[in-house]
């Protein structure tokens, strides 16, 4: 064989195994999207989501005309004084979308005023049940936000119901920067462990109280002491969500 035929048969050689490894697959299929909301359009899409809890919550009214779209991809959650009350809204996706596991993500930019408080977070309907958190469930507190502590990623867990046997762990993570823009939380939800997100940094894993059993999503701004004096905010204010994704895995 001259050096031309055998460069030329190592050249096929080399191209035939390229297209092997190309065919193979490689055993890490991607992430699926199982439910979303891109909160097109202008109104809340009743298919997907529920006004919960409407009428007196903590120091609050919650109302259905405190959530809307604003017609360009964005969900609106707003606190208002309306009277001598304070108005405000929150939404779950209870009896519409529940599931166990995968990776919960929402995109949103924070209110800016004390006195309220948003979320995203995951809540079982079976929560007041005790004795056995992965049978009932967990409530899941993806993030919770403050202005009076707007460096501090809020995430908690509680379960065995909000009674006597109420049992809660959690974690604050120093965060500067999320009193601006938008930023990304998620949770990594598996049979073993909860991992927590923030735009892309792991910011808490635990194995405490994971849930078995489905759960759904809820978004809120709730008033209360706890994140200050109301009365001290420039009202209107809002939570302004771009998006809720639910995958089966984390993404890559």
């Amino acid at each position: 064989m001259t050096v031309k035929n055998l460069t030329s048969a190592i050249a096929v050689c080399f191209f035939l195994i390229s297209l092997t490894i190309a065919q193979e697959p490689s055993g890490e299929s991607s992430a699926t999207i199982i439910w979303q909301d891109e909160f097109n359009g202008t109104n809340l899409d009743t298919t997907k989501w529920i006004n919960r809890h409407l009428g007196p919550r903590r120091d609050a009214v919650n109302v259905k005309d405190a959530v809307s779209l604003n017609g360009k991809g964005h969900l609106i959650i707003e606190t208002s004084k309306r009277g001598d009350e304070y108005h405000t809204g929150m939404i779950g996706t209870q009896e519409k979308f529940e599931h166990t596991f995968g990776y919960w993500e929402c995109r949103l930019q924070f209110q800016k005023q004390v006195g309220h408080w948003s979320a995203f977070w995951l809540q079982s309907p079976t929560i007041s049940k005790t004795g056995n958190p992965q049978k009932y469930g967990t409530e899941i507190d993806i993030i919770e936000y403050m202005v009076a502590r707007s460096d501090t990623v809020i995430q908690n867990l509680h379960w065995d119901g909000y009674g006597e046997e109420h049992k809660t762990t959690g974690h604050h993570t120093y965060f500067p920067g999320l009193d601006e823009g938008f930023h990304t939380v998620a949770l990594e939800w598996t049979p073993d462990e909860y991992i927590f997100y923030v735009d892309d940094r792991e910011t808490w894993r635990t194995t405490k109280a994971v849930s078995h059993r489905p759960e759904y999503a809820i978004l809120s701004l709730e008033v209360g002491p706890w994140a200050g004096d109301i009365a001290n905010g420039n009202l209107p204010d809002s939570l302004i969500v771009d998006y809720v994704r639910v995958y089966d895995k984390k993404p890559k």
